[in-house]
């Protein structure tokens, strides 16, 4: 088997432990993480996917981040850090945020780099690295945005003939609409 396939394989497959283990809140989920997306930093890079690379090597510091804020108690007597949701003045910032940061790092890719897709893969890092900011914080609004997210990166695979890739972002979708229920109940449960 072609050793790129199985990088690629491995990557899949701890990524979607990852996300699994995500939607249930499990703090397990990090270390798979981390190894998916140190695998996706070779991947990127030897597609030509520059700005994917750069998102994913940051992912290594937001899965540590992410790892080190679910491990934290609540006055030593609650086990978990709660699901919380923007406020409609933050959630506005966070799209003016994405917006702003795809057009320049889009720009800056187009211009300096030989790579594709440019506005296309600055959209999916700059609301990547958003989404997985709100996730280690908990905030429900971070599966909305892995959606959006998701559903560009599809295509984008599947013209760079990353099937595999595609398809676990395929399998990030659907884990991305389960952790949104999943969460919106928790959410239910035990509001803020």
């Amino acid at each position: 088997m072609d050793t790129a396939i199985i990088i690629e394989t491995i990557a899949v497959i701890s990524g979607i432990f990852c996300v699994w283990l995500q939607t249930k809140e499990d703090i397990r989920a990090w270390p798979f993480g981390i190894l998916s997306v140190l695998l996706y930093v070779y991947i990127f890079h030897e597609n030509y996917l520059y700005s994917d690379m750069i998102l994913n090597a940051i992912y290594i510091l937001l899965n540590l981040y992410g790892w080190w804020n679910w491990s934290q108690r609540k006055h030593n007597d609650i086990s978990e850090v709660p699901v919380g949701v923007l406020s409609v003045q933050n959630l506005f910032l966070t799209a003016v945020l994405i917006l702003v940061g795809t057009l320049i790092w889009g720009w800056n890719m187009g211009q300096f780099t030989n790579a594709q897709f440019v506005y296309f893969d600055a959209f999916t890092t700059v609301g990547s690295l958003t989404a997985q900011y709100l996730l280690a914080k908990k905030y429900l609004d971070n599966w909305y945005i892995w959606i959006v997210v998701d559903l560009v990166a599809i295509p984008i695979y599947i013209a760079k003939g990353l099937y595999l890739t595609a398809g676990l972002f395929g399998v990030y979708l659907a884990l991305c609409v389960y952790g949104l229920i999943q969460w919106r109940r928790q959410l239910k449960l035990y509001p803020a």
